[in-house]
């Protein structure tokens, strides 16, 4: 799978392509942990969104001969229903590969009464599990594993450590 390293300059861009996107403004926003806290971050601060919550979903894998289609999602956090219930709540991630996390969160807010609206920095149609659904708000399509800024192993190369410093 070809991969695409982006920059905080690349992120930028992203913004810059979602923020004419939105219509109206949003009450509330859920963002998808872990992969949607900085995106959810840089989107809130953008579009001044002040009630902010997140949601951890897993999935658990039934023994089916299908199982990615059978996995059923289980909330690890997630914000009360009285938190959402009549609010336009924008779902935040990262990234729709198979589009079965950012669709269970929405669904969950559906169902507590509010209104909800999805975000994704890449939509990955060619994975989605879903046909017929996808993000309401993208900053751009692909097909490659993207690796943002804040993902990028900060750690030192051991070969780099034993070197001398040039000065």
């Amino acid at each position: 799978m070809r991969r695409e390293i982006l920059s905080w300059g690349d992120v930028d861009k992203l913004i810059d392509t979602l923020r004419p996107q939105f219509r109206g403004s949003f009450e509330a926003m859920v963002m998808i942990t872990r992969g949607g806290i900085v995106p959810g971050g840089l989107i809130a601060e953008a579009l001044d969104i002040k009630h902010i919550l997140t949601a951890a979903v897993s999935f658990v894998e039934m023994d089916l001969p299908v199982p990615k289609l059978a996995a059923l999602p289980e909330f690890l956090q997630f914000p009360d229903d009285h938190l959402l219930e009549g609010r336009r709540t924008l779902v935040v991630d990262d990234v729709w590969g198979s589009g079965r996390t950012i669709t269970a969160v929405k669904d969950r807010v559906e169902s507590a009464k509010g209104v909800a609206e999805t975000c994704v920095f890449h939509f990955n149609p060619y994975r989605s599990l879903f046909t017929k659904a996808a993000p309401t708000y993208y900053g751009a399509i692909t097909d490659a594993f993207i690796v943002y800024p804040w993902e990028i192993d900060r750690g030192v190369d051991p070969i780099l450590a034993r070197q001398p410093m040039m000065g």
